[in-house]
């Protein structure tokens, strides 16, 4: 199964790690996108060393994260600038459940 994280906001760094960590730990693909205030995390390497979990994707609104003035040279090559492309392929590649 593949899990799709949307990350809008900066308030649940804990929760976002804790989802991807169980996931790749049972066998899941996890893709991580961020944009709005979840931009504020690039800064944090807490939530960029994400990337370097098998089984983790990440990528962010480049748009937002101008926006924000969120510092890009920190960031891992791993996560990938992007676009609401990106957004787009994370949720047609994950399930939906009603």
């Amino acid at each position: 199964m593949k899990l799709g994280i949307f990350v809008n906001t900066d308030k649940h760094l804990g929760h976002i790690t804790g989802l991807a960590k169980a996931a790749v730990s049972k066998g899941h693909e996890v893709h991580i996108f961020t944009m709005d205030d979840g931009a504020k995390l690039l800064e944090n390497p807490s939530f960029t060393a994400l990337c370097k979990t098998p089984g983790v994707k990440m990528s962010y609104c480049d748009h937002t994260a101008m926006e924000k003035n969120i510092k890009k040279t920190g960031i891992p090559e791993d996560v990938v600038c992007g676009s609401q492309y990106n957004n787009a392929v994370m949720a047609e590649n994950s399930p939906y459940i009603e």
